[in-house]
């Protein structure tokens, strides 16, 4: 069940109280006033101010399978709030959200783009999955789809959060997310699984166009 904006308030309102075990949290606090009276379904979230290009690399091809992903293929940039960060057409940033946030087990949500932003061409990555537990702040993958430059700013609502109620709740013997903690966006290294591995053990090793 999707929580409306009015149960949103309620949750952060509860999770203020010290007895609370097991609380949601949003740092800084969206107004509880201003989203019951919002008549919505989500909370907005706003643009943080780290950003993490990738590098013009001069390997014919990026394997984040490797362990050279993360800090040796990104170029981290912090933008103050007041400046803009100039993305240019057909270009990809990764970028964070400014608010810091803690899930209980009970919840899990998704993060949407606003439609005011992929009018301009701004698209961000659909319906990435926050999971139960999770603490940290969001990692956010934006894409300039359009013919012109856009001007993103730091502290301007860029996303909506949909949040819904896990049933039965997760345990609380879960394994952590790897993105747990990150207060600025990180590109990790994908792991093969194991069934993948023993098919990629029986293939060509050079990749095909």
């Amino acid at each position: 069940m999707i929580l409306s904006a009015d149960k949103i308030a309620d949750a952060l309102v509860h999770g203020r109280e010290k007895a609370t075990i097991d609380p949601l949290v949003i740092i800084p606090s969206p107004d509880p006033n201003s989203l019951r009276s919002s008549n919505a379904a989500a909370v907005d979230l706003r643009l943080g101010t780290w950003f993490a290009a990738l590098k013009r690399a001069r390997t014919p091809f990026l394997s984040l399978d490797k362990r050279t992903a993360g800090s040796q293929l990104t170029k981290s940039t912090y933008v103050p709030f007041g400046s803009d960060y100039i993305l240019h057409p057909h270009s990809f940033v990764l970028a964070v959200t400014m608010e810091w946030i803690r899930f209980p087990l009970n919840l899990a949500a998704y993060v949407v783009g606003k439609s005011s932003w992929g009018r301009c061409g701004l698209i961000i990555a659909t319906a990435t999955g926050v999971h139960p537990g999770f603490k940290g702040c969001l990692t956010l993958e934006l894409t300039n789809v359009g013919e012109i430059p856009i001007a993103i700013k730091p502290g301007v609502e860029i996303c909506q959060l949909f949040i819904h109620t896990v049933d039965p709740a997760t345990s609380d013997t879960m394994r952590p997310s790897t993105f747990n903690g990150n207060r600025r966006p990180t590109l990790r290294s994908i792991k093969l699984d194991p069934f993948a591995a023993k098919l990629a053990s029986h293939t060509a090793r050079t990749p095909i166009a």
